[in-house]
């Protein structure tokens, strides 16, 4: 897989599409999510760079599709980026104890989200 590879984990279309076609206007690939059981899945056979995790989802508790993919040896060194409508500090507390690397309050600008992008990929490359 490509090493500019993102997965965008989120139940919305429209926040799926909006980040993802900036990142890919931006040079990246983008794989998809609509849940935590299926990033989880697709973390695990694609090996993304970057997890971009939209914290209110169905199935899978909010913060425990992190806990997995940082306690699971083959998707541990993956950078999480968690992107929450939730403006309380009390869950980007709780987010970045579940493993999230990073969190974000939506609206998060376009330019931001790739920023963040490009450092944690290079996060990865000194973990790998």
């Amino acid at each position: 897989m490509p090493t500019k590879l993102v997965l965008i984990v989120d139940d919305c279309d429209d926040a799926r599409l909006l980040q993802g076609e900036f990142l890919r206007y931006s040079g990246y690939e983008i794989v998809e999510a609509r849940d935590g059981a299926e990033a989880i899945e697709m973390a695990r056979r694609l090996s993304p760079a970057v997890v971009l995790l939209d914290l209110a989802m169905p199935n899978v508790d909010r913060f425990e599709t992190a806990r997995r993919l940082k306690g699971d040896p083959l998707t541990r060194s993956i950078p999480i980026i968690a992107v929450t409508a939730y403006g309380l500090q009390e869950w980007a507390e709780r987010a970045r104890r579940a493993g999230c690397d990073a969190v974000f309050q939506k609206p998060v600008h376009p330019i931001k989200i790739l920023e963040v992008v490009r450092d944690a990929m290079g996060s990865r490359a000194v973990l790998d």
